[in-house]
């Protein structure tokens, strides 16, 4: 999903865009944060609140199992009670190693519930595999070399520079720049309003007024990280498909 879809599909649902996002600032795998809704799901329903909160100890129980604990936090977040919330936040301290993610989501829902229940209105909740920093999605970025080659110094500090004061400009950070072969891949945390296509066609026109040594498509997710053999792989894909052939749009998103 690309930036603009987020934005577009937010205003879509609520006919404008809210102000009370909140963003899932940790790195949590995608398939992981599936599992947790989907027990959500199965075991929220007709719980009584006295009746979890009466076995909230078993959640630092070493000896009760690592499925009765996921059923247990899910089920303490869903409580629009501060202790189940305090119970939660306790765990997640000193979580069971399998279980800190999980704890993490776990701690977001809780928080979400009560803020919803004391300001009078539902929060939006945004989780991404890359997660965010504050209002700004993570996202990972990479840019490909118009020959085929590996980047130069010259080229890497160019980019380095052009990419950097370019996100600058929106309130966006540039946190990491890795170079492999042809590839230049970077992390990048960038305000939801603001559109990451933008941005990166204005950075790497900049830099291709000095060799045109960029191709003006891109690849950018905020599912995963890719290493180089994963990289490879789809920018061939896309090649073959044509997807090179319009010079005005990045690649699609993963």
């Amino acid at each position: 999903m690309d930036d603009e879809n987020i934005f577009e599909r937010i205003e879509d649902l609520f006919g404008h865009f809210p102000e009370n996002i909140n963003i899932l600032e940790e790195k949590i795998d995608i398939d992981l944060q599936m599992e947790y809704f989907e027990f959500s799901r199965n075991f929220k329903k007709n719980i009584i609140s006295d009746n979890i909160l009466s076995v909230k100890d078993k959640l630092f129980d070493k000896n009760h199992s690592v499925v009765n604990k996921k059923k247990l936090l899910v089920q303490l977040a869903s409580l629009e009670e501060v202790e189940a919330y305090r119970v939660i936040e306790k765990y997640l301290n000193k979580p069971d190693k399998e279980l800190k993610d999980w704890a993490i989501l776990a701690f977001q829902e809780s928080r979400m519930l009560l803020q919803s229940k004391l300001l009078d209105e539902n929060q939006v909740f945004i989780s991404t595999g890359l997660g965010g920093k504050g209002s700004k999605l993570r996202y990972f970025v990479v840019l490909i070399n118009s020959f085929d080659k590996n980047f130069d110094e010259l080229q890497q500090k160019l980019i380095r520079t052009e990419i950097d004061f370019h996100l600058k400009k929106y309130d966006a950070e540039l946190e990491e720049v890795n170079f492999m072969n042809s590839f230049c891949s970077m992390l990048a945390v960038i305000p939801i309003k603001v559109s990451i296509r933008d941005v990166f066609k204005k950075a790497i026109a900049e830099c291709n007024e000095y060799g045109g040594f960029l191709r003006p498509n891109f690849v950018v997710t905020n599912v995963k990280t890719l290493n180089y053999d994963e990289i490879n792989q789809f920018v061939t894909r896309q090649k073959d498909e044509g997807n090179f052939d319009n010079e005005e749009e990045g690649l699609p998103g993963l």
